[in-house]
Parts: C-alpha cells; sequence; structure tokens
C-alpha cells in the first residue's frame, strides 16, 4: 500500500518509495509515443474500438488517438494536467508531470480497452469531475486556475489516510490518481534520470547493488 501524505506536493525521493507500486500495475508501453500532443487527428483514429483489436506495430510511432479513441473532454484535460502537476511539481533537477505528458498517459490509460483500465475509467472521470466542482463550490473557478494554496486546500482533504466522511470516493480517486502520476512520470526518460535509474545503458563493469540497498532488504 502507498504510505499516505500529509500534502499532494511530493517529494521525489519519498515517491521513490511507493513509486514500484503503482509501476507494477501498468502496461508497459512506448510512453514517449503516447505523451505526444494530437493536433488534428483524423477521423479514422478516433473510430471506436473493437474488442482489443490487433497488436500494434513496435516500429510505428503512434499518436494520441491512434491505436483508441481518447476519452478527456478539453475541461477534463485541464483539470487531469492541473492536478498530475500538483503531485509532480517541477523543481530544481525535473520537469513537471504536465511537461513530460502525463496528461496525455492519463487519457492514453482511461481510454483503452482493457479491464484493468476500464476499472480505473469510471473512478478517475469522477474524481476530475468532482475536483472540478469542489474548485467551483470553494473558490468560484475552476481547478486549472486555482492558485498554488487552493489546490492545496483542496487535494489535502482527499489526501488523508483517514478522510473525512464526505471525502472518501474523492480520497479513492486520488490515491488511484497519485499512483499513475507517478507511474507514468517515471517511466519517461526524464523520471529515470530524477531517479537515478541507469538502465539500457552499456556499462563495462558491474559492481552490484551498493551495500546500503542490501542492508534495506536484509542481504547484508
Amino acid at each position: 500500500m502507498i504510505p499516505p501524505t500529509p500534502s499532494p506536493l511530493l517529494d521525489r525521493r519519498t515517491a521513490i518509495q511507493w513509486m514500484l507500486t503503482a509501476a507494477a500495475t501498468l502496461t508497459v508501453r512506448d510512453h514517449s509515443a503516447l505523451a505526444a500532443e494530437t493536433p488534428g487527428a483524423t477521423a479514422s483514429a478516433r473510430l471506436p474500438a473493437k474488442g482489443y483489436g490487433p497488436d500494434p506495430s513496435m516500429v510505428k510511432f503512434y499518436l494520441p488517438g491512434d491505436v483508441w479513441p481518447l476519452t478527456f473532454t478539453e475541461s477534463q484535460r485541464r483539470t487531469a494536467t492541473a492536478l498530475c502537476d500538483v503531485i509532480m511539481p517541477a523543481d530544481e533537477t525535473s520537469p513537471a508531470a504536465s511537461t513530460v505528458g502525463v496528461p496525455a498517459f492519463m487519457d492514453e490509460w482511461v481510454s483503452s480497452p482493457y479491464p484493468g483500465q476500464k476499472a480505473d475509467r469510471a473512478l478517475i472521470l469522477e474524481g476530475l469531475d468532482w475536483i472540478e466542482a469542489e474548485a467551483q463550490k470553494r473558490f468560484k473557478t475552476s481547478f486549472a486556475d486555482l492558485q498554488a494554496a487552493q489546490h492545496i486546500a483542496i487535494c489535502d482533504d482527499i489526501s488523508q489516510a483517514q478522510p473525512k466522511p464526505e471525502f472518501k470516493k474523492a480520497a479513492s480517486f486520488f490515491k488511484r490518481y497519485r499512483d499513475l502520476t507517478a507511474g507514468g512520470y517515471y517511466t519517461t526518460p526524464e523520471g529515470m534520470k530524477d531517479i537515478g535509474y541507469r538502465g539500457n545503458i552499456p556499462q563495462a563493469t558491474f559492481d552490484g547493488p551498493p551495500i546500503e540497498a542490501l542492508r534495506h532488504v536484509g542481504l547484508a
């Protein structure tokens, strides 16, 4: 289980401890292709998906919406983008989640026809609509246009380990959204660089895991 945080503004070092849980739920895909923006997608790219369809070509560059139609409305995309950046903001070493395409990844995730993603679809769409309505209720403006302190005021209420009864459903949404944001972020080149991942790079030697890591798992 992912430990709750007192604020959705995550410390990235802390996020590393729970990102593997999120990553375990994600289908490995070419995120750099899926995260590209899609100006003027063709009508054929937005035809309803029938079943799972054929396997995509692994040598073709796919834009969002080419494999199956996307889901987010413009309003939901703005809310999703703002919420991703509340969870994973830019800092002195790394870009914000929206900069590396995490909102587009979210749209792909909830649009795909697989059972696990279908289960997330309703939760995330309803959650985005709830958080937008809550912003209008509290501050009379859209969530994407709120100030940072206003973002945190809403997100703090739905990121607690024991949320108030009126926030329980929204808290379930936020937990899942936070998981997916981390999973999407840390599968980008920028995210992998942020945590020091060095896979897929040839090395002349391999000295094994550091002693600190071995001690952490009880092997030293």
